[in-house]
C-alpha cells in the first residue's frame, strides 16, 4: 500500500456538510470506477508506521517527516525523532511548538506560566479542542495544581510524557472518518517506536544529564534507559523503558489579585474625603510572589510485540508516568483593601482614566484606632505531596482474514489521576506607611511597606490559615474494531470502516481543613523565619520575611483538622458509541478520501451536592451527530501538491465546565459548571499549495476556516455557597459556561530549506482572526463587546537554524506567539502578553557509540505578562529563568 495511506487527517468542507450528501457522492463515484489499480498488500494498511522508519541526524529526520507530510492525502505535520529514543527537544511540546498552527502554554490556565511547556492548542482555539492520542488510542492524565485539577481539562498534561519515549509525532490538521472524535481542531497522535522496528537484535541506550535552572539555581539529575531485544526472525520483540528526571524550578512574580472599584470598599470615609475615587479601579491586593517547586517524574513503558503468523500479530503495550510535584507559593501582599477597610486614608494617589495608578499611606495612621488596619498580608502555602500521574495498558492486534479483507483492533484501559493539598498559613501585618506606583506593562509596579522585612502581625485577628485537599480520578475503558477491504474498483480503491466503544468517568473531591484555636496565635507561628531571595524583577518589595514551606507544611499537621466536603464535588460518567465507513480515492490523479463517522454520546452528571452529604443534582443528556469528511490531493506537477479538506469536527466540553463548583472565599469570587452544554461543534475548510522544490525542502501555504457552531464561553450571575474561611454562607460572583458561536479564520505559511554542507533552516508564520460571534446573554462579548477567543494569538511566528557534520550537530531555535486571551474571572479578560522564547542545542560524538549533548531552553529569560480587562490594570509580571542540560549518551 502507498504511503500516503497511512497518514490521513482531515478538514473543512462545504458550508452544510450531510451523511447523505456523502453517501451519495460515494455511490457517484462508485458508478465509474473502472480496473481495479495494484492493489496494496493486505494488512499493510494497519501498520504502524515507525515499523518502517529509521532515522539519524537533523536532515534525515527532516527528509522522513517531509516524505510523510508529501504522500499523505490529508493535511498532516509529522515529527520524527532524529534517532532512536531522541527528540530534539526536552518535552514533546517543545517540539511541537515548531510547527506552524500550533500554539504552546506552559499553564493550563490563568496561573501564570511555569518553565515546562504544559498545553498544546492548533489553530489558535482553546487547548480542549486538540485531542491527544498515544499510538492512536486516548490517554488519561491528571494535574498537580489545584486550579487545573478543578477545572478538569480534557487536555492532555504533556509534562507527564519525556521525549525520550517518543518515536514521532503525527499532527492531524484535517478529519478523517477512522480518527477518533474529540479534537474539533485536530489532533495530535504521539506514536512511540515498536520493538520489531528496531534493525538489530539487541539495542540499548542510556542518557545521563544534570540540569541546571537559574531561577531556583540549583542542579538536578535526569536519567533515561532503554533496551530492545528481538529474535532473529523478527518475529518477538521486547521493549523496555524507564525513566527518572529531577528538575528544580523557581518563579518570581508580582501578581494583582484582586481590582475593583474603590466604592466596593467598607469605607464612608474615603469617599467622603476623596469623591473624584469613585468609579476607579484600585489594585486591592498586590503581591509578590515566590513559587518555588521540585518536579521528579519518574515511569516506564514496556512493550511486547509478537508476529504469530503471516496473517496474525498483536503488541501489548503499558505505560506509567508519575510526576511528584511538591510546591510552595509565598505571596506578600501590598493591601490597600484592609488598609482603608481599617480606617485609614491615603496621603495621596494618583487617577488615569478609570484606575488609580499611585497610592500612598503615611507612615504614621490617619485613623484614631488602627488596630485592625493592615498595610500587608502574606499568605504561604504549601503543597507537600503534590502529584499527577497517567497510565494505561492497550493491546493491538491485526488479522488478515484474506488477500481483500483485513482487521485490526484497540482494547484498553487508561487512567490518570491529580492531587493537591493546600495548607495556608495567612499574617495580616500591622499598618506601616505604603503605596503603589504603576508603570502599565512596560515594568512591574513600585511596592513599599515600611516594615515587610520584620514580621510585624497586627494585635486583633493577627494570623489564620486554611486548607484543603483537592483530587481527581480520571479513567477511561476503551475497545474498536477496524476493517480494510481492497475492493476491485479503480476509485474507491479500499473500503475502511469499524467501530468504537468508550466509557470515561471522572470523579473530582475535596477535603476541607479547620486550623485550630490554637494556630491562630502568634506564639504558635510555624517557625523557620527567613526571607525572600532576591528577585530578578524590579520594583518588587526587596526581601520581605516568610517562613519555609517545611515549617508552614508541619504547622499544618499540628493545627489543621480534614473534614469532608461535598459542595464542590462532583462525578461525570460519559459513554460513547461509535462508528464509521471511509473509501480511499483514486480519481483522474486526485487521491484522497471520503467517509462519515456516526457518534452517540451519553452523559451524567452528579454535582451541586450539600455540603456535609453527598446529595447531588444528577443531570442526563444524549447527543448523536454525524461527522462527515473529504480530503482530496492532486499533484500539479512532480514537485507541486494542492490539498483541498472540508469536514465537520466535534470536541466535547472540559470535564470542569460541566460538573465543577470552584470558589475563591477570599475575593468571593467562582466558577460553576453546566451540565446541560453541547460538545462543541465545527465545520472546516483548509486549502493548501505545497512546493516541494529540492530534496529536505519546502515551501507552502495553506487557508483555513473554523465555524463553530456550539463554542463554549462564560456568563455571570450571583449565587450563595457556604464559605469555608468565614465559616457562614455567603453570595459569590459567579462565571458559568454556556454555548455560543465562534469563528476562526487564518492562514499558515512554511519555509524550509536545506541549503547543503550541513547547513538549513525552517521557519513559519500563522495568522489567525478568532472571534466569538454568538453574543450569548450575560457574557463579555454580549455586555463588553469583548468577542475574543481564549487562546487565539493572532500572529506566531517560529524560526531556526542548523548545522550538521558526521559528528557534530548545532540548532537554534526561536518562537513567539502574540497576545491572547487566557481566560475569564467574572467576565474581566484576562490577557497574556505577546512572549517569545529562544532555545539551542549542541551535540558532538565522541565515538560512534557515545555523543555529549549540551543544551538551553529560555535563553533570552523572557518576562510574562498579563493584564486584567485593560492594559492599564496588570494582572501579573512572571520570571522563571533559563534551563541548561548537559548530557552523555550511550548506545549499543
Amino acid at each position: 500500500m502507498k504511503q500516503q495511506q497511512m497518514y490521513t487527517g482531515g478538514r473543512p468542507h462545504p458550508v452544510r456538510l450531510t451523511a447523505i450528501a456523502f453517501a451519495v457522492a460515494t455511490l457517484a463515484l462508485g458508478a465509474s470506477a473502472q480496473a481495479q489499480q495494484e492493489a496494496a498488500k493486505p494488512g499493510e494498511a494497519a501498520a504502524p508506521a515507525m515499523q518502517t522508519v529509521t532515522v539519524a541526524g537533523i536532515r534525515a529526520s527532516m527528509a522522513e517527516s517531509l516524505n510523510q507530510k508529501r504522500h499523505a492525502d490529508s493535511f498532516v505535520e509529522v515529527i520524527t525523532s532524529e534517532d532512536v529514543g531522541k527528540m530534539p527537544d526536552k518535552n514533546v511540546a517543545d517540539s511541537l511548538q515548531r510547527i506552524a498552527g500550533v500554539s504552546v502554554a506552559t499553564a493550563g490556565g490563568t496561573e501564570g506560566g511555569f518553565g515546562e511547556n504544559d498545553r498544546v492548542s492548533l489553530r489558535a482555539t482553546p487547548s480542549n479542542m486538540t485531542l491527544t492520542t498515544l499510538n492512536g488510542h486516548t490517554v488519561s492524565s491528571g494535574d498537580w495544581f489545584n486550579q487545573n485539577i478543578n477545572s478538569g481539562g480534557r487536555s492532555v498534561s504533556y509534562s507527564l510524557f519525556p521525549a525520550e519515549m517518543i518515536g514521532q509525532i503525527v499532527v492531524h490538521k484535517s478529519s478523517q472518518a477512522d480518527l477518533i472524535e474529540g479534537g474539533a481542531a485536530g489532533t495530535v497522535d504521539i506514536e512511540t517506536r515498536k520493538p520489531l522496528s528496531f534493525k538489530q537484535k539487541l539495542t540499548a541506550i542510556g542518557t545521563a544529564e544534570g540540569v541546571y535552572g537559574t531561577g531556583a539555581k540549583k542542579t538536578d539529575p535526569q536519567v533515561s534507559g532503554l533496551v530492545n531485544w528481538k529474535n532473529d526472525s523478527n518475529t518477538i520483540g521486547i521493549l523496555a523503558q524507564a525513566f527518572e528526571q529531577k528538575q528544580s524550578l523557581r518563579r518570581f512574580g508580582q501578581e494583582f489579585l484582586w481590582w475593583d472599584k474603590v466604592e466596593n470598599i467598607d469605607s464612608a470615609a474615603l469617599l467622603a474625603a476623596h469623591p473624584d475615587l469613585r468609579g476607579k479601579y484600585l489594585s486591592m491586593l498586590t503581591g509578590s510572589a515566590l513559587f518555588q517547586q521540585v518536579r521528579e517524574r519518574q515511569g516506564g513503558s514496556l512493550d511486547l510485540q509478537v508476529k504469530v503468523s503471516n496473517d496474525f500479530g498483536f503488541d501489548l503495550t503499558g505505560f506509567y508516568s508519575r510526576m511528584n510535584a511538591r510546591n510552595s507559593n509565598a505571596n506578600y501582599m501590598h493591601a490597600p483593601v484592609d488598609t482603608i477597610g481599617g480606617g485609614a486614608l491615603p496621603s495621596a494617589y494618583t487617577i488615569s482614566g478609570d484606575t488609580v495608578t499611585s497610592i500612598t499611606f503615611p507612615a504614621v495612621c490617619s485613623a484614631q484606632n488602627c488596630s485592625r488596619a493592615v498595610s500587608s498580608a502574606q499568605h504561604i502555602i504549601a503543597r507537600p505531596s503534590s502529584y499527577s500521574d497517567s497510565g494505561y495498558v492497550n493491546l493491538d492486534w491485526n488479522y488478515r482474514a484474506n488477500d481483500a479483507l483485513t482487521f485490526t483492533g484497540k482494547f484498553g484501559k487508561t487512567k490518570g489521576t491529580g492531587f493537591s493539598p493546600d495548607t495556608a498559613y495567612a499574617a495580616n501585618q500591622a499598618y506601616a506607611g505604603s503605596g503603589y506606583t504603576l508603570h502599565g506593562l512596560d515594568a512591574p509596579a513600585t511596592i513599599w511597606v515600611d516594615n515587610a522585612k520584620t514580621y510585624t502581625p497586627r494585635t486583633v485577628e493577627p494570623v489564620g490559615g486554611w486548607a484543603f485537599e483537592t483530587s481527581a480520578t480520571d479513567k477511561e475503558s476503551y475497545g474498536q474494531v477496524d476493517g480494510s477491504y481492497v475492493t476491485p474498483w479503480a476509485t474507491l480503491t479500499n473500503l475502511r470502516f469499524g467501530v468504537r466503544a468508550a466509557d470515561h468517568n471522572r470523579i473530582h473531591e475535596g477535603r476541607s481543613g479547620d486550623v485550630s484555636d490554637a494556630g491562630k496565635t502568634v506564639a504558635n507561628n510555624p517557625g523557620g523565619l527567613t526571607s525572600f531571595p532576591a528577585s530578578p524583577l524590579s520594583n518588587v518589595l526587596d526581601g520581605p520575611w516568610t517562613f519555609s514551606p517545611d515549617a508552614v507544611a508541619a504547622w499544618g499537621d499540628k493545627y489543621v483538622t480534614y473534614r469532608k466536603t461535598y459542595n464542590g464535588q462532583f462525578v461525570i460518567d460519559e459513554k460513547t458509541r461509535a462508528a464509521y465507513l471511509m473509501s480511499d480515492l483514486n480519481y483522474n490523479d486526485i487521491q484522497g478520501n471520503v467517509g462519515v463517522r456516526y457518534v452517540r454520546t451519553d452523559v451524567e452528571v452528579a454535582n451541586r451536592s450539600p455540603e456535609t452529604v453527598w446529595d447531588p443534582v444528577r443531570t442526563n443528556n444524549r447527543y448523536s451527530n454525524f461527522l462527515p469528511s473529504l480530503n482530496l490531493r492532486k499533484e500539479l506537477r512532480s514537485d507541486l501538491t494542492l490539498r483541498a479538506s472540508a469536514s465537520r469536527t466535534l470536541a466535547r466540553p472540559d470535564i470542569g465546565t460541566l460538573g465543577n463548583i470552584d470558589l475563591n472565599d477570599l475575593t468571593l469570587t467562582g466558577s460553576g459548571g453546566n451540565p446541560n452544554l453541547k460538545p462543541i461543534m465545527s465545520n472546516n475548510y483548509d486549502l493548501g499549495l505545497e512546493w516541494y522544490f529540492k530534496p529536505r525542502s519546502l515551501l507552502s501555504l495553506s487557508l483555513y476556516k473554523m465555524q463553530i457552531g456550539s463554542y463554549i464561553t462564560f456568563g455571570s450571575s450571583r449565587e450563595q455557597f457556604f464559605n469555608r474561611r468565614q465559616n457562614k454562607i455567603t453570595t459569590y460572583a459567579m462565571t458559568s459556561a454556556v454555548n455560543t458561536k465562534a469563528e476562526v479564520q487564518g492562514f499558515e505559511m512554511q519555509y524550509i530549506h536545506d541549503l547543503g554542507n550541513g547547513f538549513g533552516f525552517n521557519t513559519n508564520y500563522s495568522f489567525a482572526d478568532g472571534k466569538e460571534t454568538g453574543r450569548a446573554p450575560t457574557s463579555a462579548c454580549a455586555e463588553d463587546n469583548n468577542c475574543d477567543m481564549v487562546g487565539t494569538s493572532r500572529n506566531s511566528v517560529n524560526g531556526g537554524v542548523f548545522y550538521e557534520s558526521a559528528k557534530f550537530s548545532a540548532r537554534v531555535n526561536y518562537s513567539y506567539r502574540s497576545t491572547y486571551l487566557n481566560g475569564l474571572d467574572r467576565r474581566s479578560a484576562i490577557y497574556q502578553g505577546g512572549v517569545g522564547n529562544l532555545s539551542a542545542s549542541l551535540q558532538y560524538e565522541l565515538t560512534e557509540n557515545l555523543s555529549l549533548s549540551f543544551e538551553g531552553k529560555n535563553l533570552n529569560d523572557p518576562m510574562l505578562i498579563s493584564w486584567s480587562g485593560s492594559k492599564d490594570r496588570p494582572s501579573a509580571f512572571y520570571k522563571n529563568g533559563r534551563q541548561f542540560y548537559l548530557g552523555l549518551r550511550a548506545k549499543i
